[in-house]
């Protein structure tokens, strides 16, 4: 009997599916992993927030401070945009198996499609499991970034503008 596996289903079959498969499972830890430091950055903030110092260059300070929450979002942001792309061509390339074993074989019966076509969905499916928690989060950090850096630059103007009194 034939019981169904994720590794079998990446591993088994093609090499281009195999290696689409690893890319984007590699994506998504990389992904996870920036996740949790954000996750693990902002309640540090949260207890103890950042502030601006009446000693700080006030030309920097914001830009500084604000630094750490940006780094690496770049990525969250590339695997939400590529990683549909990369599932899509393992979703081609599951179609293409499936047509060339249609051809060698003679026959279009479930048993010679449904390898190429497992793959295909599967690799869509991975595809939008790295995109899609990397674009929520890219859009959630983002936003949290956005308006610490408001709020450092307000209290920056609001020390220059004492210090010009």
């Amino acid at each position: 009997m034939n019981h169904f596996s994720l590794i079998n289903l990446f591993t088994s079959g093609d090499i281009m599916i195999t290696a689409t498969s690893v890319l984007l499972v590699i994506g998504s830890v990389i992904s996870w992993f920036i996740i949790i430091e954000k996750i693990r950055m902002w309640l540090a903030e949260k207890s103890d927030p950042i502030q601006v110092r009446r000693d700080d260059n006030m030309e920097t300070v914001a830009d500084r401070l604000i630094r750490p929450f940006d780094k690496n979002l770049w990525f969250l942001s590339m695997a939400s945009v590529v990683a549909p792309f990369v599932g899509l061509f393992g979703t081609v390339w599951g179609v293409m198996m499936s047509f060339s074993a249609i051809g060698a074989n003679q026959s279009a019966n479930i048993a010679v499609i449904a390898p190429g076509l497992a793959a295909a969905l599967g690799t869509t499916a991975l595809g939008l499991m790295v995109a899609v928690p990397a674009a929520i989060a890219y859009q959630y950090f983002s936003k949290k970034s956005d308006a610490l850096y408001d709020e450092l630059d307000e209290a920056r103007k609001e020390i220059i503008c004492e210090r010009k009194k």
